[in-house]
């Protein structure tokens, strides 16, 4: 008897969600947050969401391309697969929302302190940052977020083909790895506006 209570608290192997439903809430009010912000045009909180945005993609970018790679090209098939089932689906609410949360939050800053006006200064700074940025960003949500959707797909089937799955990481890691490398040139740019 107290086997089948145990086994019916157990969570099961397969979701019906790929998305970690639990964290919708937490991206809903980040996001409503800063549309606000940029709405009512407040300085500080734009400088809190960009900073904070910034240190946390940055640091994710950095982790999951030089640390969580090497680490998964280290780990048996059945392992990588274990550890992706776990991390994929929170990278699929964590990435986007700070992407976003960044992006409008810096543009927002710079319309309103005069950076995109081509008189401004450091205007080729500006723009050298807004490239970087950019190149991150469709990376991200073109090569990293679609990879990383693949693979819980192929993992939700009964029967996840390994290969598919290695691959679809490979990729998904590669392109972390480069925009932790491009990351390290945007802290550059942003110190050097910061200065």
């Amino acid at each position: 008897m107290a086997a089948t209570a145990v086994e019916a608290h157990a969570p099961s192997r397969t979701t019906d969600s790929i998305v970690p439903l639990g964290g919708l809430w937490i991206v809903g009010a980040v996001l409503t947050l800063t549309v606000v912000l940029i709405a009512g045009n407040w300085l500080w909180g734009l400088d809190f969401l960009h900073v904070v945005g910034g240190g946390m993609w940055t640091a994710v970018d950095l982790f999951m391309g030089f640390v969580i790679g090497p680490i998964m090209r280290s780990l048996s098939i059945p392992a990588r697969i274990e550890l992706t089932k776990r991390l994929m689906p929170k990278m699929l609410l964590i990435m986007p929302t700070l992407v976003t949360m960044t992006l409008g939050a810096g543009f927002q800053l710079a319309l309103a302190n005069g950076m995109l006006d081509a008189s401004y200064p450091r205007h080729g700074w500006v723009v050298a940052s807004m490239v970087v940025v950019a190149v991150m960003a469709i990376v991200a949500l073109a090569l990293l977020q679609p990879a990383n959707i693949a693979v819980l797909f192929e993992l939700r089937k009964p029967q996840p083909n390994p290969a598919i799955v290695q691959i679809l990481m490979r990729r998904f890691i590669y392109a972390a790895g480069v925009t932790g490398a491009m990351q390290v040139a945007t802290l550059v740019i942003m110190t050097r506006l910061a200065t």
